[in-house]
């Protein structure tokens, strides 16, 4: 439980974990920390560990097409109200529950269900969230396992989980085509910063691409986005890095001054820099309700002699769209894993993770994650 706790707000803190094609919330901090560690602990195979993770995150998504957008509008955030369910079914998976030991579990993942989204600003808030929601998957789970009951009616009872979290829900859709194969659609995050700003930094990527304007000469830079997400990540003025990954007017200055928005972007030293706050300044957020996406973002940046350079993106980079290679995955993955494991010890685990099928134990690939000394 402790493990789950640990890892899912670890896979949180760096802002780049999977998402949702709605940038509605991370599948991996709750139900990848909930179902690695249950394997561990009871020597799962690699195909167990991919069951429990398919099942898990099935039914994170179901509920949260099933309780938004009005779970998100009331101020919860889905990563743990939700995620608290999927890490609940991926541990009971592995756990070799019984369906009456699954309902049980799932009513006493309703007990510990929560997550604000008052999280954006200076604290580690955000962090934080996931991991109550994957130790309480595991504890829900081990509970049912032991005997433990729990509500069969949690998800729609007159004061379940969706009359107590909605105002407008849509139960169908916890159980719309369950006899048919689901598809499930993970994207990933190329910066480290939440993903709706993704569009925004892929708007300024390439009109530094396209035009390397020189910075110095913009003279105004606005940022058209959707309604859905139009009122998140304005604050222009970070005070620490926490701050900045949410910060759409920072992601686009960084992205336009260094060409990227990695983690090595977002560091406290870099917030004070004058370009950096000069840029970040500039940037307008207004409404635009004709935008295709949620996500979707138009960016205009105005020069002093007049010219206009536009760009507007839809499917941000590792959309199913847009996606990643699979080059640029592992790259992403040698840029976090070298720098604390080596090169060689980085190259192990993806070669064991690539093959997870055929591992034997789950403890095998845990044991690859430990630091040498």
């Amino acid at each position: 439980m402790l493990a789950a706790f640990a890892n899912a707000i670890s896979s949180h803190s760096v802002e780049l974990d999977d998402i949702d094609v709605l940038a509605l919330f991370h599948f991996s901090p709750p139900v990848y920390s909930a179902a690695l560690a249950t394997a561990e602990q009871c020597s799962a195979s690699g195909k167990q560990l991919l069951a429990a993770l398919a099942a898990g995150c099935e039914m994170m998504e179901r509920l949260s097409k099933a309780a938004n957008p009005s779970l998100r509008n009331r101020g919860y955030h889905t990563t743990p109200t939700c995620g608290t369910f999927g890490a609940t079914v991926a541990a009971g998976k592995i756990l070799g529950l019984s369906s009456a030991e699954i309902v049980s579990a799932l009513g006493l993942a309703g007990a510990q269900s929560g997550g604000l989204m008052e999280m954006y600003g200076p604290s580690m808030q955000k962090r934080f969230n996931p991991g109550p929601a994957s130790r309480n998957g595991v504890t829900a789970a081990a509970m049912a396992q032991l005997g433990f009951t729990g509500a069969a009616t949690i998800f729609e009872g007159e004061r379940g989980f969706l009359a107590a979290f909605t105002d407008q829900n849509y139960p169908e859709q916890l159980t719309a085509g369950l006899d048919q194969p689901y598809q499930l659609d993970i994207e990933f995050k190329p910066y480290s910063c939440a993903r709706p700003i993704h569009n925004a930094i892929d708007c300024a990527l390439e009109i530094r691409r396209k035009h390397n304007p020189d910075l110095n000469k913009i003279a105004r830079i606005v940022m058209e986005r959707h309604p859905d997400w139009a009122h998140y990540h304005q604050n222009a003025n970070p005070v620490t890095y926490h701050e900045a990954q949410v910060s759409l007017p920072y992601s686009v200055a960084v992205a336009l001054t260094d060409g990227q928005a990695l983690f090595a972007q977002y560091n406290n030293a870099r917030l004070k820099e004058p370009m950096l706050r000069k840029l970040s300044g500039m940037v307008e957020i207004t409404v635009d309700d004709t935008l295709p996406r949620g996500v979707s973002c138009r960016m205009k940046a105005i020069m002093q002699d007049g010219a206009e350079y536009i760009s507007q993106v839809d499917y941000p980079k590792g959309s199913i769209q847009n996606p990643m290679s699979d080059e640029e995955l592992r790259a992403k993955f040698d840029s976090l894993a070298i720098p604390v494991l080596g090169a060689k010890q980085a190259a192990a685990i993806a070669d064991r993770v690539a093959d997870i099928e055929r591992c034997a134990h789950v403890g095998e690939l845990m044991a690859l994650l430990q630091p040498a000394g």
